[in-house]
């Protein structure tokens, strides 16, 4: 089977059957610092783009083998240059059964009708918007001529207008380029603007094509302080160690009325004493749970 991959234990989305549209080759648009894949001279098209009905037998094969939760469009770069999407998405959802049907994509064609007219018969669509600063934008992602992240941003509102499945926005945290609190403020203005259903913040955590350096999981908690009133996952293999906070069981109550909490939060940022007053909350029916993209979060 050539054109999926997994099962994958996916922390955000849970276990995760794989379709990359370009197993021979990386084909991307943006060459981000941070990028776990060899570094590739940068394209706007999947060069040799597979057929529709090549990646259905195989995706057929894979869900009939393996029970997951979601089947993930992805590619050796971004899935979204895949010319064939429109039609690979109707194809899918005749398929999927019971299945969510996500996608992975750095959001740099988000602007353009056809994709997403392509991704708004999704499920879950994951894009990645790491700073709303021009000049960060280009430091960190390093686009193909002609991208601007002023665009993306805009694509972005139009398609949360249209879009009727799970809107998951990805924050890549690089250390010494877009850790201040000032890029998560400036974020946070934008998302009042575009209907979320969750926030996922991330740092590096595999080698990356650069010299660049993650930043720590007590960093990424005090960065996501600054966005307000959404669903936010810090997804980092990393924990607070010796670090984590009490709370009263009024201070959990307005914290958790403020922001959700993940489980990975919970186990991550309450000490021993709060987790303890948590579950009792929870039993109480205080603070209730509440399933976000495959993510189970807490709240008020």
């Amino acid at each position: 089977m050539k054109y999926i991959f997994g099962p994958i234990s996916s922390r955000r989305f849970g276990m995760s059957l794989g379709i990359d549209l370009s197993p021979g080759e990386k084909c991307c648009n943006f060459d981000c610092i941070y990028c776990e894949l060899k570094k590739a001279f940068k394209t706007d098209k999947i060069i040799h783009p597979p057929k529709v009905f090549d990646v259905i037998v195989d995706v057929k094969k894979g869900l009939n083998k393996y029970d997951v939760d979601v089947v993930t469009i992805t590619a050796n770069g971004e899935p979204t240059l895949y010319s064939d999407l429109d039609e690979l998405v109707d194809e899918l959802n005749k398929i999927k059964g019971e299945k969510k049907l996500l996608i992975l994509s750095n959001a740099s064609t988000i602007m353009k009708k056809n994709v997403q007219n392509a991704l708004k018969k999704l499920d879950i669509v994951k894009l990645s918007l790491d700073s709303v600063h021009s000049k960060v934008f280009k430091k960190i992602d390093r686009p193909i001529n002609n991208i601007e992240v002023e665009e993306i941003i805009k694509g972005i509102q139009e398609f949360s207008q249209i879009f009727q499945g799970e809107l998951v926005i990805e924050i890549l945290v690089v250390q010494g380029i877009n850790d201040k609190i000032e890029e998560f403020e400036a974020l946070n203005k934008v998302f009042k603007q575009i209907n979320l259903a969750r926030i996922d913040i991330s740092t590096i955590d595999r080698p990356p094509a650069y010299n660049v350096e993650p930043v720590e999981y007590a960093k990424l908690f005090e960065l996501s302080k600054a966005i307000k009133n959404q669903h936010i996952f810090i997804a980092s293999r990393k924990n607070l160690a010796n670090k984590r906070e009490s709370y009263s069981k009024k201070e959990l109550l307005q914290t958790f009325a403020k922001r959700p909490f993940s489980e990975g939060d919970v186990k991550n940022i309450l000490d021993e004493k709060s987790r303890k007053i948590f579950f009792i909350l929870v039993r109480e029916g205080l603070i209730k749970e509440r399933i976000v993209a495959n993510t189970r979060f807490y709240t008020v």
